[in-house]
């Protein structure tokens, strides 16, 4: 609906993993291993997806363990205050307006020093139990992982580097 939904798909390509845009009801019926949900605007996302009838479609998805990754407004949808499917809290546009964007290398549990790219990115503030930090950049929490839900505050897909798309496939993978 909104997002680099292009640029993930051509991650998700790279790895051999066909996808498809859910863009209404009716595509949501289709056969799913997982879901990955944007970044964009989260409250324009929010917004189209209750409008369409995906919110509690989506919602039950994810609470019955559909696997699940949330890139930057993604993250923000699954926090306490959107869906409600993941124990975070989380800080909007934490890192300024667009001026505030940047590139950094940081470490990513179970994959090592990756590049992030953050524009108008949130960060995570606080997590509950069942969460697991992935990464922080500055003392932020930048990714995290609740089950088979995975957040990223920076966006993957607009890097070279497909090694945290390939994490997401391989708990699609292990969920299947």
């Amino acid at each position: 609906m909104q997002g680099a939904f292009a640029e993930h798909r051509q991650m998700l390509q790279r790895l051999g993993v066909d996808s498809f845009e859910v863009r209404n009801l009716a595509d949501w019926q289709q056969d799913k291993d997982g879901l990955i949900v944007p970044g964009g605007e989260s409250t324009t996302i929010l917004k189209l997806i209750k409008e369409l009838g995906l919110y509690e479609p989506i919602k039950q998805a994810i609470e019955s363990g559909l696997p699940t990754f949330g890139t930057c407004a993604g993250l923000i949808l699954l926090d306490h205050d959107h869906l409600n499917t993941m124990n975070i809290e989380v800080k909007r546009n934490a890192y300024g307006r667009q001026l505030g964007s940047f590139f950094a290398h940081a470490q990513f549990n179970g994959i090592g020093d990756v590049p992030m790219t953050f524009i108008r990115a949130p960060y995570i503030t606080k997590v509950g139990e069942g969460v697991d930090v992935l990464s922080e950049v500055d003392g932020n929490i930048v990714a995290a992982r609740q089950g088979n839900q995975l957040v990223t505050a920076f966006h993957p897909e607009l890097n070279d580097d497909t090694r945290v798309h390939d994490y997401f496939v391989k708990m699609c993978a292990d969920k299947v």
